[in-house]
């Protein structure tokens, strides 16, 4: 039977529900600081969150096929799930509650969250069957000093590039042209095509954490802090020159939150695989069903935005007002506590799905 390293269940279930609630506030005009996004350069804990998955989907992919060998049948399962996550990341984009249940064709965002991971799984998968840790690690240093030349010092259209949010930065540039109108802003999209390329470096340092996780035994503590701290340091040092940016998903940024993402792992890796304590169960619970759980929260969330009342205002409007707003708490506050009763209602679903052996793959 193949051991299980509990730290990466909670880790991901943690990074899940994490997910969820940054995305579902009582009202996006009052949220605390550290649950907003940075305006644009800089990173804040949210910027951590999705950064986080992509990194624990390469530790992942160690676990799932360190015993297996590149073949037609692994590639074709590969090839499926990467569709799945496309097509339900599509599905998000498009669908709307009335008929005909599709949003208009120009209207429909084609990037995303889910459509990103599956992109990235696939990369990621692929090389970590076909390529050992050295070749992996000179792809991942090519892709981020790739990444930095062509944004940095490569014209556009005769102008010199910016990492600004402007017409003649290459991402902004590159998801204009392809993508049009099917974008999350007019002007760029957080999930775009050039941006996915340092994506897939998030989850290969994922994969070299993994590597770690299952190898002989050591001070792997020791080995995934060391990891941290010098990715922390050095993406710092790169932001010098080279922003963090979570929208551009500079190479800057790939390193700082893969180093983050190492220091909550190997503290989360201390207590429960290596002191055997018991804690963080609800959050292995919902890691099982990690893409089912955010799936489905994402659905609904849109569901019930879509919902309105003769004078326009939504159901998720009208249940935050009169269920979460009281006469002396902050708005702040009253958008937190519905975000986090959201969350702990995945949480419990993740739960009960867990005890009812229902295990939804995708």
């Amino acid at each position: 039977m193949r051991e299980r390293i509990v730290s990466v269940d909670i880790f991901r279930g943690l990074t899940i529900a994490l997910m969820i609630l940054v995305n579902t506030p009582g009202t996006w005009s009052a949220v605390y600081p550290p649950l907003r996004h940075a305006t644009w350069h800089g990173y804040t804990p949210t910027d951590l969150v999705f950064p986080f998955f992509l990194f624990i989907v390469g530790t992942s992919i160690v676990f799932a096929y360190r015993n297996k060998q590149p073949s037609p049948a692994v590639y074709r399962k590969i090839v499926i799930r990467t569709l799945k996550l496309i097509g339900l990341g599509l599905f998000l984009g498009a669908f709307k509650i009335s008929s005909p249940f599709i949003l208009p064709f120009e209207e429909i965002r084609f990037p995303g969250v889910l459509q990103r991971i599956g992109v990235v799984f696939f990369a990621a998968s692929i090389l970590y069957l076909n390529f050992n840790w050295k070749v992996l690690l000179g792809i991942a240093i090519t892709i981020l000093l790739g990444y930095w030349v062509w944004m940095g010092f490569i014209p556009i259209e005769g102008q010199a590039p910016t990492f600004e949010r402007a017409a003649n930065n290459w991402a902004n540039y590159i998801d204009l042209n392809f993508l049009g109108t099917h974008m999350y802003k007019e002007d760029y999209d957080p999930e775009g095509i050039l941006s996915t390329l340092p994506a897939i470096v998030s989850s290969i340092l994922g994969i070299f954490t993994g590597l770690v996780l299952v190898g002989p035994k050591g001070n792997k503590i020791r080995s995934m802090v060391l990891m941290g701290v010098g990715m922390v340091l050095l993406g710092h040092l790169w932001d010098l020159v080279f922003p963090i940016n979570k929208a551009l998903w500079t190479s800057s940024f790939v390193l700082v939150t893969a180093g983050w993402a190492n220091l909550v792992l190997a503290l989360i890796y201390y207590f429960s695989d290596v002191r055997g304590l018991s804690f963080g169960s609800i959050f292995r619970y919902a890691g099982a069903n990690a893409i089912t759980v955010y799936f489905l929260s994402s659905f609904i969330s849109s569901i019930f935005y879509q919902i309105t009342d003769e004078a326009g205002v939504s159901l998720h409007e009208q249940l935050f007002n009169s269920i979460f707003v009281h006469q002396g708490l902050s708005m702040e506050f009253s958008s937190l506590l519905y975000g986090l009763t959201v969350t702990g209602f995945y949480l419990l679903l993740g739960w009960w799905m867990y005890r009812k052996k229902i295990f939804i793959k995708v």
